[in-house]
């Protein structure tokens, strides 16, 4: 899912042309002698126009998107309260130790089985701008795409699970990993809904490596007709063993990208 949103600037000037030069007036012997003088005046009052021009209210009120909010404070952040019920993070910078992130991060990039997803869009085949791999006992399916069950678990993912459960105190039973190989990969806008996660689930996010920002922006309501030109929008910077923590309505009422 993409948003893109398109402005264009048109510039323009004209100059006026200049007169041609044309060769050099034969003299008048007649009125060599003569010296008259053009009379010259000078109006100062109104201008006459041909053309009027009224200035109308436009038919409806002007709108500005609002404002986009950074959150990078440790703690509990209440992001919007709906029908679904009050969508919360919680963001824990230095989650994990900057030197215990470091090995993680280099286990992790050298052992997990790392491969790179086809996906489809409007019926053709794509490749994912990303490196994933999953675990779970249930197969995952996104992207009209489904990755098999996994139950292998590496062992330090299993001890980082432990980890997050206990500060946390929820259960978690799945994990998807993505490698951001650079700047040009990327993960599309989404909710994590899918069934097989339950109702209103409780998504937890480790990051390793690099600054990325985590962005959201807030599903519009209906009468938008799903245009997101004018939704709340948040900017989360992740850095090196950040954990963050989506829970309530995040899912139902927010989409998210990295």
């Amino acid at each position: 899912m993409s948003d893109k949103r398109q402005r264009a600037r048109v510039q323009g000037s004209w100059a006026k042309q200049l007169p041609k030069h044309s060769g050099p007036a034969a003299p008048n012997h007649q009125q060599h002698n003569r010296v008259q003088t053009a009379p010259t005046s000078w109006g100062c009052g109104p201008q006459k126009t041909q053309n009027t021009f009224e200035f109308n209210q436009p038919s409806k009120p002007v709108r500005e998107a609002p404002p986009e909010t950074v959150i990078e404070k440790k703690g509990d952040h209440e992001i919007s309260h709906g029908p679904s019920g009050v969508s919360r993070l919680r963001l824990l910078p230095g989650f994990l130790p900057s030197e215990e992130a470091d090995w993680m991060f280099s286990k992790l990039l050298a052992e997990l089985p790392w491969s790179q997803k086809t996906n489809y869009r409007q019926g053709e085949a794509y490749d994912e701008p990303r490196l994933t791999c999953w675990y779970g006992e249930l197969p995952y399916t996104y992207a009209r795409s489904t990755m098999a069950p996994n139950t292998q678990w590496h062992p330090l993912l299993f001890t980082l699970r432990e980890a997050i459960e206990r500060v946390s105190g929820c259960n978690f039973n799945s994990l998807l990993c993505n490698l951001y190989r650079d700047g040009h990969d990327s993960i599309g806008w989404h909710s994590d809904d899918e069934a097989s996660l339950g109702d209103k689930p409780i998504i937890a996010s480790l990051s390793l490596g690099d600054t990325r920002v985590f962005s959201l922006r807030k599903q519009p309501p209906p009468e938008e007709n799903g245009d997101y030109t004018y939704v709340e929008r948040i900017r989360v910077p992740l850095g090196h063993g950040t954990l963050l923590l989506m829970s309530g309505a995040t899912q139902d009422d927010w989409q998210v990208t990295k």
